[in-house]
């Protein structure tokens, strides 16, 4: 499948599938996470006034969230069957924008600058970069060992996405 997204796919996932989250933003999508139990009415008050997909494995709030604009049920247990299921479902590249979200709170990342450079480990200053930084959290982002693990791991998702 070839990726269709862009960068208006704004999804909503609810606390069971914080890893799937993680993952997403790693991909550069904007995937916000439900807090730890909200209710079900707030979140779908969120997707809506956010414009967001919702994304869950609860069939009842699924349905519900679907007569109020687009949601995605997701059955499998395992990441690896919930990133197929949903690229497959809303046509998500896993390579859309690699490590340009922070991949904590979902933040866009910015240029990391010398400052913030000074604060990782001198061997990984030497790697080609991208280096960013997430404005929130502070967090410096960088391609170490890593991002080229969870990169190969991406790819791995977007090559079974094309060939099914």
């Amino acid at each position: 499948m070839t990726g269709t997204s862009t960068t208006s796919q704004r999804l909503l996932c609810d606390e069971m599938l914080g890893g799937l989250a993680r993952w997403l933003r790693a991909a550069g999508y904007d995937a916000a996470l439900a807090e730890p139990g909200q209710p079900d009415a707030e979140l779908l008050t969120r997707c809506r006034a956010e414009a967001r997909t919702f994304v869950s494995r609860d069939r009842r709030l699924v349905q519900a969230a679907r007569a109020q604009g687009q949601a995605v049920l997701l059955t499998n247990d395992d990441v690896d069957g919930q990133a197929l299921a949903l690229a497959g479902a809303l046509g998500l590249d896993w390579t859309f924008a690699p490590f340009t979200r922070c991949l904590v709170d979902n933040a866009p990342l910015q240029p990391a600058d010398e400052t913030d450079l000074a604060n990782i480990p001198a061997q990984s200053r030497t790697l080609p970069g991208p280096f960013r930084k997430c404005p929130a959290c502070g967090r410096v982002f960088w391609p170490g060992s890593h991002a080229r693990r969870m990169r190969r791991q991406l790819e791995r998702w977007r090559d079974v996405g094309q060939a099914s």
